[in-house]
């Protein structure tokens, strides 16, 4: 199973939110290229970014922080927040970013997720987070009207493979993630699943891994220190 610590970026520092607030943030550092680097002593091979400003306003506040963590080298870096256009696909992937995350836009204009998906394969991803079931967008303020695991299926049928698939409820809460929501996900054939929000401790990765998830995303959990880098990569970690 892939392990991708996360770096959440607001105003070019390293942050966390709890479940999606804005209101509720805690800065973790002011060195976003620091904190890649910490990932990767650690033994990490993948990265998840998130710009935070660019999903509340489709801004590219933190262009140059994810310039710079990529300009490092040594990790598969996915990048999300405010990708709402081919042209800002480019240039992430120009800057050798390894895969870019679609959100609001793969709901509001579902023909560009899938225009997307068929012309840059494994380089595209979709970032579906649910609240109360319900598709969540516009940096998790406004519930759709599609649940998300109807969503999955669409986005399978049109040709994505892989779905970051967040529980915004549990998602900076450190009170476990919700195993029963991703035994459905990984049953959707064709799909790749990554694990995000709430996960925090190594029992609930070995029951994610066991029942075929992908890939899980580490925030909260490592930053707080509940969780070691080195630990989950050595006993869950795998290419």
């Amino acid at each position: 199973m892939q392990i991708f610590p996360a770096i959440d970026l607001r105003g070019g520092q390293v942050v966390r939110l709890c479940q999606g607030d804005y209101e509720r943030e805690t800065v973790y550092g002011s060195d976003p290229r620091a904190q890649a680097r910490e990932f990767l002593g650690a033994g990490a091979r993948y990265l998840h970014v998130v710009d935070l400003d660019g999903a509340r306003d489709g801004t590219m506040a933190n262009f140059d922080s994810i310039a710079a963590i990529a300009g490092q080298g040594g990790l598969y870096i996915e990048v999300g927040g405010g990708v709402r256009t081919e042209e800002r696909v480019r240039r992430y992937l120009d800057l050798g970013v390894s895969r870019c995350i679609l959100g609001t836009i793969a709901v509001k204009n579902f023909d560009f997720a899938a225009r997307m998906a068929q012309k840059y394969g494994e380089q595209i991803a979709v970032g579906v987070d649910a609240r109360d079931g319900y598709v969540a967008v516009n940096g998790w303020k406004e519930l759709s009207r599609e649940k998300g695991v109807d969503f999955c299926r669409r986005l399978r049928d049109a040709g994505v493979k892989t779905v970051i698939y967040t529980d915004i409820s549990r998602d900076g809460a450190e009170r476990g993630t919700n195993l029963e929501l991703y035994e459905e996900l990984v049953r959707i054939e064709g799909l790749e699943i990554t694990a995000s929000g709430g996960v925090s401790s190594l029992e609930e990765l070995r029951r994610l891994e066991a029942m075929g998830v992908r890939a899980v995303i580490l925030g909260k959990a490592l930053y707080a220190g509940r969780l070691d880098l080195r630990t989950v990569i050595e006993e869950v970690g795998a290419c």
